[in-house]
């Protein structure tokens, strides 16, 4: 009994070790790309309150940074959370509607990037560098674990559901009143969330996001290759 729960907790600490990167770079790109893009559009809110930046700690929130990942690190699957949303005053911006549609969709964008960044270092590695590399095998865990969480947090954050990003770029395409009653349903996100979390729809959300995941390394296996 000791043995197995030594070895469980070596393994929940090397996964926590190969995932904690990824994730934690993922999701302050994630804010801080919101960040910036806001301050091109005109809006320095984000910026003023400090948050133009990658440094984990001016985005995380308990929760959803720390106890939310862990959870996921524990039950022995893909660390998965978010950050503190990045504030946006939208009077300042001069076209309201392009301007939020594009900050929106800056912070799964930001995913994307990284998804196809880590994607280039892993097929290099695999295969322009030795096996017998002492670091090989936790670099390529590392960036394997960096495609796949970034590739997740895009499609989540895509979902036009509120508050998620996906609902701001949709509500930048209605009129007032309609995008009022859609943001109506922002009371009933945290249950959202719960349920894709606990049932099988969240699977069915994943696999987009896994095939975006291998297309990516596909694509520079034969660009590489």
């Amino acid at each position: 009994m000791e043995v197995m729960e030594q070895f469980n907790l070596q393994d929940f600490i090397l996964r926590l070790s190969i995932q904690l990167p990824g994730f934690i770079l993922a999701v302050s790109c994630h804010e801080a790309a919101h960040a910036f893009v806001a301050l091109k559009f005109g809006d320095d809110t984000a910026k003023r309150q400090g948050r133009l930046t990658l440094n984990p700690t001016a985005h995380y929130t308990p929760f959803g940074t720390i106890l939310f990942p862990l959870l996921g690190a524990l039950m022995g699957g893909t660390m998965f959370g978010w950050a503190r949303p990045v504030p946006i005053d939208a009077r300042r911006f001069k076209n309201i509607r392009k301007s939020i549609f594009w900050v929106s969709f800056a912070g799964p964008m930001a995913n994307i990037a990284l998804s196809v960044i880590s994607a280039f270092f892993y097929v290099l590695i695999v295969t322009k560098v030795s096996p017998t590399f002492y670091f090989y095998e936790p670099f390529l865990g590392m960036l394997k674990a960096s495609i796949t969480i970034n590739c997740i947090l895009a499609v989540f954050n895509l979902i036009p559901f509120p508050p998620l990003d996906g609902s701001k770029m949709v509500g930048s395409f209605l009129n007032y009143e309609a995008q009022r009653k859609f943001e109506e349903i922002q009371k009933y996100g945290f249950i959202f969330l719960l349920l894709l979390w606990f049932t099988n729809i969240f699977s069915y959300l994943l696999f987009p996001a896994i095939m975006m995941a291998n297309g990516f390394i596909r694509l520079f296996y034969v660009m590489l290759s």
